[in-house]
């Protein structure tokens, strides 16, 4: 290959990296876009479940399958949806409203709606428990859970990836807004390679304004949640988890222990790792 060919050779291959670089920043950009609409959820339940011995992936594609758009159609979001490791039959959820006020609404509709009179027999026969379920709010502006691009059937046939993990923060009444401040010297340590934040939650102290659906009344608790790449992240996530613990309790706003809680994305779960659209 002469001077004049490897020139050229070098020229064209440059060419096609740029394209390929602009390609792959017009896609993120285009992707992002798309869910702009469906940010700013002020009031998240954080939503654990208990599933009938077994039983956890049937109601796993029953979930993934019916519910998520229906909620979206209301004006709510599923922001994620999640398998805890070492509780075999633990199904976790987030579902976010835009306000206080549409958590009712958006109640109604939905339980008294079509599309859960038509599944509701078959689901509730596999699900004991609904009632472990925190209310929250984002901490702060920036901490709001980020609304991720829905999972596409086409560009992610294998699903949803990575791992979604939660700190939950016991914390003494009336220290939520407190701690959660303190706290962010620590959780900026949790940012490493490999770990995104996704929000910084704190409890939502106001009446339950739809009873049909029972929420906690033992806390309040700070919630830290963030995405993971892969186990070797997980690991230095956890690392730095440890070594922050002092910070926090030296804050002398903990009543208890936090529970770190490990979860793997469902199949559509919005919430899960994407190399090319940062939560």
């Amino acid at each position: 290959m002469n001077t004049v060919t490897r020139m050229m050779s070098a020229i064209a291959l440059a060419a096609t990296s740029a394209a390929a670089l602009a390609t792959t920043d017009h896609a993120r950009n285009a992707s992002m876009d798309t869910v702009q609409h469906l940010q700013d959820f002020q009031v998240i339940e954080f939503r654990r479940y208990t599933v009938a011995t077994g039983q956890r992936d049937r109601f796993t594609r029953y979930f993934d399958t019916y519910f998520p758009e229906a909620f979206e159609q209301l004006g709510a979001m599923v922001f994620g949806q999640f398998h805890e490791r070492g509780n075999a039959d633990h199904f976790t959820w987030l579902r976010g409203f835009k306000d206080i006020n549409a958590r009712p609404i958006v109640n109604s509709a939905f339980y008294y709606g079509p599309l859960w009179k038509e599944h509701r027999i078959k689901v509730n026969a596999i699900l004991p428990d609904s009632d472990n379920v925190m209310l929250l709010r984002p901490a702060d502006t920036e901490d709001r859970i980020p609304v991720l691009p829905a999972v596409d059937p086409v560009d992610e046939p294998a699903g949803a990836h990575g791992i979604v993990v939660a700190e939950i923060f016991p914390v003494n009444k009336g220290s939520e807004d407190a701690f959660a401040k303190q706290a962010r010297a620590g959780f900026a340590h949790y940012a490493t390679a490999g770990v995104r934040p996704a929000g910084v939650l704190v409890s939502l102290d106001v009446p339950n304004n739809f009873p049909q659906l029972p929420i906690r009344r033992d806390g309040p608790w700070v919630v830290w949640l963030g995405v993971v790449r892969d186990a070797a992240s997980l690991q230095t996530l956890e690392a730095a988890m440890t070594d922050a613990q002092a910070g926090f309790d030296a804050t002398g706003q903990l009543r208890g222990a936090p529970e770190r809680v490990v979860m793997d994305p469902t199949p559509r779960s919005r919430l899960r790792w994407l190399d090319a659209v940062a939560p």
